[in-house]
C-alpha cells in the first residue's frame, strides 16, 4: 500500500528523497534559486493530504489572501501535529538542503546557525521567539493567484524551502505557475515560472542566492509567488524549514 496509513511510509519518503540526484539539483538551485525534483508523493498520498483541507481541527489558522492584499486564494497552518507524510517530508529534506544552506551562507559572508537536527534548530527558533508551525496548505480555485513574496517569520530563517504540487496540471486545474523573480544588480529582474506535477517538489530559495560578481559573490534578491488559476482547483504543500513568530 502507498497511503499516508502505511507504517512504513516515513521510511520510504526519507529513501525518495536522499536518492535524489542532489548534484543536479544543487546545480540548478546554485544557477537558477530553484530546482525540480522527480516524484515523492503517489497520487493516493497526494489526494489524502489535500483533502485534509476541510479538517480544521488539522490547523491553527486560515489565512484568506484577498484580505490581507497577498492575491485571491486561500491557505492554513497546520499545528505541530503534523501529518504523517508532512512530517517525515520535512525530516528527509533538511539533511539534504543543509550542505546548500551552509554553503551559501559561506559564499554570502553570513552566519550558518543549522545545527545537523532539525528539531534542535525547530527548538533555537521557538527559544528565539518564533514558536508556530509554518508548514502550509493552500488551496486556490478560479481567478485565484499569489503576491510576489518571502516567506520570512524572523530573525532565524532557513534559506531554502518546498512547494510540493498535490494535483495534476491540465486536468485538474489549467494555469496556477510557480513564479519566481530575481532582482539583478544594476538591471530589471528576471523572471521563471514552473509548472508542478503532481507529487513533484520543487526545492527554491527563502529570500535570495550568492550570484557571482566581480568582487566575489552578492546576493541575489529572489521573491516567489503563483499566477492566475484560469480553470479549476489546485493545492499545494509549503514546507518551511524555521517557525513562525
Amino acid at each position: 500500500m502507498n497511503d499516508l496509513t502505511t507504517p512504513t511510509a516515513p521510511a520510504a519518503l526519507a529513501s525518495r528523497v536522499a536518492a535524489q540526484d542532489w548534484d543536479a539539483l544543487t546545480e540548478e538551485l546554485d544557477a537558477h534559486g530553484s530546482a525540480l525534483t522527480g516524484p515523492l508523493l503517489t497520487p493516493a498520498q497526494c489526494r489524502e493530504i489535500s483533502g485534509l483541507y476541510e479538517d480544521t481541527a488539522r490547523f491553527r489558522s486560515t489565512v484568506d489572501m484577498a484580505r490581507h492584499r497577498f492575491g485571491s486564494g486561500q491557505y492554513r497552518y497546520f499545528t505541530h501535529e503534523l501529518p504523517e507524510t508532512v512530517a517525515a517530508l520535512r525530516a528527509a529534506f533538511y539533511p539534504c538542503l543543509l550542505p546548500v544552506a551552509r554553503r551559501w551562507a559561506e559564499r554570502l559572508g553570513r552566519p550558518a546557525p543549522w545545527p545537523d537536527a532539525l528539531e534542535e534548530w525547530l527548538e533555537q527558533c521557538h527559544e528565539a521567539g518564533q514558536p508556530r508551525s509554518a508548514q502550509i496548505l493552500l488551496r486556490y480555485g478560479p481567478g485565484d493567484w499569489n503576491a510576489l513574496h518571502r516567506d520570512v517569520f524572523g530573525e532565524m530563517l532557513f534559506p531554502l524551502q518546498v512547494v510540493v504540487g498535490l494535483d495534476v496540471p491540465g486536468t485538474d486545474y489549467t494555469g496556477g505557475e510557480f513564479l519566481m523573480t530575481e532582482q539583478r544588480a544594476r538591471a530589471q529582474s528576471r523572471g521563471s515560472s514552473t509548472t508542478l506535477p503532481q507529487g513533484h517538489a520543487l526545492v527554491f530559495t527563502t529570500r535570495d542566492r550568492p550570484v557571482a560578481s566581480r568582487r566575489g559573490w552578492a546576493n541575489g534578491p529572489m521573491r516567489h509567488g503563483v499566477s492566475t488559476v484560469r480553470s479549476g482547483r489546485r493545492h499545494t504543500l509549503g514546507l518551511v524549514f524555521h517557525e513562525a513568530a
